[in-house]
């Protein structure tokens, strides 16, 4: 089996276990199979029976990036986070597309929910392309109560992004396309990689353990999924998929987020045909749930208190 991706990086890290990103121990784990065969590894935490939330991370991340949000909701949710395929300990693929993507949801969503259950949905960065993606499925609306949409765009990715610090257009896409896309491997956490990371993902005023913690998630990541999804999310183009998400659906952002900046999430906001709000984080990054755990684990929570739990007392 191979070791948790927060707990150790394939690059040369060192474990982490303990503090708010140690990665907690499910109750069980389970294998679910995509449409085309690949197999997902699955975590579920916390009571069975309990209203259940769906965590799905984004590229270069793991079901490790959801630890602090897992280890506060697991109290009184059935909690359900999966490696996207050739994350974490879910093998790579040679099908990577915004169409695996939403096989690999609705086979997450039938092999953990009952007939007629249904979750709050938390997708972060490439995790809410999933969410996007999947949205016109019917596995997807049958197990759907609301939506969390963490730090993430429908279209136009590269073009929009700010990590290269100049004005709009063709040269600064060009140049942001062979960062994100780059095929060098990222090698052991040190300080300049810590740094870099820094820059690129979080706020200014990230805490040293945050940035810790994402360096260790994304550093285990292998470079060949890590490219392959780089062309997907180059290319990708969901907006489709943001007019046919029908459910309540809450928007958070970062104002520091150079991946997806602010604009996106504002355009998502205007776009969704059931937004329940945007919220614009000072001076945060784009891994919110890591950068600011109380309020991305709260609007969880909320949704799951207002479209899930009140929703059954009042068929009660």
């Amino acid at each position: 089996m191979l070791p948790r991706a927060l707990g150790f990086a394939r690059a040369g890290g060192t474990p982490i276990d303990s503090g708010p990103y140690a990665p907690p121990s499910p109750a069980r784990e389970l294998t679910a199979v995509s449409a085309d065969g690949a197999r997902l590894h699955v975590e579920v935490h916390g009571p069975e029976g309990a209203p259940a939330v769906v965590l799905a991370h984004g590229w270069t991340c793991s079901t490790a990036f959801w630890a602090a949000q897992i280890r506060d909701l697991a109290a009184d949710h059935r909690v359900i986070a999966y490696d996207q395929r050739g994350h974490g300990r879910s093998p790579a693929s040679p099908a990577c597309s915004s169409d695996a993507l939403a096989d690999d949801l609705e086979a997450v969503l039938e092999a953990t929910l009952a007939p007629g259950e249904q979750a709050v949905i938390a997708g972060h960065s490439m995790g809410g392309m999933t969410v996007m993606a999947a949205s016109g499925r019917a596995a997807f609306r049958a197990h759907t109560a609301a939506v969390l949409l963490c730090s993430t765009g429908s279209s136009q990715l590269v073009a929009a992004s700010t990590v290269v610090p100049m004005r709009a257009g063709r040269v600064r896409t060009w140049l942001t396309r062979r960062i994100l896309g780059s095929r060098a491997p990222l090698g052991p956490v040190t300080p300049l990689a810590r740094r870099i990371l820094k820059y690129g993902t979080m706020g200014h005023g990230s805490a040293p353990h945050m940035i810790e913690a994402c360096a260790r998630i994304v550093h285990a990541c292998p470079r060949k999924v890590r490219y392959s999804w780089s062309q997907v999310l180059d290319l990708l183009d969901l907006d489709h998929g943001v007019r046919e998400l029908d459910v309540p659906t809450a928007v958070i952002v970062g104002t520091a987020d150079r991946l997806t900046p602010p604009a996106q999430a504002r355009a998502l906001a205007a776009a969704l045909p059931r937004c329940t709000g945007i919220v614009e984080l000072p001076g945060i990054g784009h891994m919110t749930p890591v950068e600011a755990p109380e309020l991305v684990t709260g609007t969880i929570r909320d949704l799951v208190h207002v479209h899930i739990q009140a929703v059954s007392e009042e068929s009660a």
